[in-house]
């Protein structure tokens, strides 16, 4: 990996602000986005990497984005920005559809469109689905949808910039649980996989490093869901 620096969106909290402290580690520079500050973001400001406050609800907040990167090289684009809600909390069903295509699939389509370009040679792209993806779910109709969308624009951007940059998607299930889950909701979910494990961010650093040092891989989407898909 080279000394240009990583673009990663929504990386205030969980994994995308792992991956940022990875990155850090190994000297890397790091670009990252934030919807609402938080503490981190000054801690991050401090230890020099790049916050940018960026709304992706809108098309004039991802516009605003594409605008502070103009003429930035990047070696890299990450796009973790993500944000779901329950079917049955929804309200507006139409609203909610668009918000989470909007977020997951617009979104990443236009910063990839506007930005590919500042990609250097052999950088790369990866665009964070989820394992529901394979299989669907009941009580996240439209959120798996935008994630579909964007595996499909996974393989139709591998196409557009290969060779020169390299498209792939990482399909997660859980990673780490939320402050307030209790036991019981835990227990359920682990014994939905294979493993039945709560690995830890450090399992998609893994998977991102893999992709960022590969030469070949490109248009393909790297599991990590700990078996969950045959259980």
């Amino acid at each position: 990996m080279t000394a240009n620096p990583v673009l990663i969106t929504g990386a205030a909290q969980r994994v995308g602000l792992h991956l940022v402290h990875r990155f850090l580690e190994q000297g890397r520079p790091v670009i990252m986005t934030y919807r609402q500050h938080r503490k981190q973001i000054d801690q991050l400001t401090a230890q020099g990497v790049r916050c940018i406050q960026a709304d992706f609800a809108t098309d004039d907040g991802i516009a605003a984005l594409v605008s502070a990167l103009s003429g930035q090289p990047l070696g890299a684009i990450i796009h973790n920005a993500s944000s779901w809600d329950l079917e049955a909390d929804i309200h507006d069903a139409a609203r909610h559809f668009d918000a989470m295509m909007q977020v997951h699939a617009k979104a990443p389509y236009l910063l990839n469109r506007h930005l590919a370009g500042q990609i250097e040679d052999g950088g790369s792209i990866i665009h964070i689905t989820d394992y529901t993806v394979e299989k669907g779910s009941d009580r996240h109709i439209a959120y798996v949808a935008s994630k579909a969308a964007l595996s499909s624009l996974t393989l139709s951007f591998a196409k557009l910039l290969g060779p020169r940059v390299r498209v792939n998607s990482i399909a997660p299930s859980l990673i780490i649980f939320n402050e307030d889950d209790d036991a019981q909701y835990k227990a359920k979910t682990l014994a939905k996989s294979v493993m039945g494990i709560e690995p830890g961010c450090d399992e998609i650093w893994l998977a991102v490093h893999y992709l960022l040092n590969s030469r070949y891989v490109t248009g393909r989407t790297l599991h990590v869901d700990g078996g969950r898909h045959i259980r």
